[in-house]
């Protein structure tokens, strides 16, 4: 299927964000896309584009210092993150994706709006998103597909998620349900909000903290200790997995963590974060499915244990 900007015209798409250049190749427009944020890497071959944004803050440093940097940059008034507004401006896109949610996590509407500021030109389509629930999320799946005159594609990329998810939630349905704590960040720590205690319960288990659509909450090792959860699932925000099993270090050190009982059941998974929960976008389907695996093993079996997610017991995998 072919998207048009206006008349034959193929559009011109800069996605910059993750999620959204994940969800313009699922609903078949990839070959619109003409440029990428430093954060779009799936599909592969689209690290070729034209990357237009870059983070203020070293993406190397540890969890504490990007949370320490980022933390100065809002305080200070400063956004996180860069636009190539020439570059930008040179591709001259019919179409950009951005978001609105949090100007934290990627380039921001107003971002954007920056960029292009001084580009009197500018006759670009800004679909800014703002995820919340599972069913934002089909929402701005329909909207990218809206934006590119593809309205069909998006009803069919929709079906096909919710059977999908439809058939995770069939597949453990009936069963016990696990307390799970979901660490999106380790230093400090916060749980997961927004579509994850959804995804949590389609999975057949019970979100520790966090509510459906609200935000993610900051929490201490004390208060995990007091949700006790069966068992917990650590997958930073932007971090492979190579980098959060670097990362388990910090926790395999305190004392309060060495007494959870998940730790002590060797209840303890390790995922990549940066693919899977935190993007808002197709791949939350196989989010879904690494938390059914977890909760419910030999039940839902779908490839993801030792590969997309492992176990971890004081510092082994």
């Amino acid at each position: 299927m072919k998207a048009v900007a206006s008349g034959t015209r193929p559009a011109r798409v800069v996605s910059l964000i993750a999620s959204a250049t994940e969800v313009l190749h699922a609903l078949g427009l990839g070959d619109t896309q003409i440029g990428r944020s430093h954060e779009c890497d799936w599909p592969p071959h689209i690290l070729s584009l034209p990357q237009l944004t870059r983070p203020k803050f070293k993406i190397d440093d540890s969890s504490r210092e990007i949370d320490r940097s980022v933390r100065n940059l809002v305080e200070r008034g400063l956004s996180v993150y860069e636009v190539d507004a020439e570059a930008l401006k040179t591709l001259a896109p019919d179409v950009i994706l951005t978001q609105d949610q949090c100007v934290v996590c990627a380039v921001s509407l107003a971002d954007v709006e920056q960029a292009v500021e001084s580009w009197t030109e500018c006759r670009a389509h800004v679909v800014s998103l703002s995820p919340h629930t599972l069913e934002d999320i089909y929402r701005d799946n329909q909207r990218i597909a809206d934006a590119l005159h593809a309205p069909e594609a998006g009803r069919e990329l929709n079906a096909r998620l919710r059977d999908r998810l439809a058939q995770i939630a069939a597949d453990v349905a009936g069963r016990a349900r696990p307390k799970l704590a979901f660490i999106e960040w380790i230093d400090p720590p916060m749980s997961c909000g927004h579509w994850m205690p959804e995804l949590i319960a389609l999975a057949g288990g019970e979100s520790a903290f966090g509510e459906a659509g609200g935000p993610s909450p900051w929490i201490s090792l004390g208060e995990l200790a007091e949700a006790d959860p069966d068992a917990i699932l650590v997958a930073p925000c932007g971090y492979g997995l190579a980098k959060t099993l670097a990362e388990m270090a910090l926790l395999d050190r305190d004392p309060v963590w060495l007494q959870l009982r998940a730790v002590h059941d060797g209840r303890v998974f390790v995922s990549d974060g940066n693919a899977y929960f935190n993007r808002p976008g197709p791949r939350l389907v196989e989010s879904a499915e690494i938390v059914a695996e977890i909760l419910h093993p030999g039940v839902a079996g779908y490839g993801h244990t030792g590969n997309s997610v492992v176990r971890h017991r004081a510092g082994l995998i």
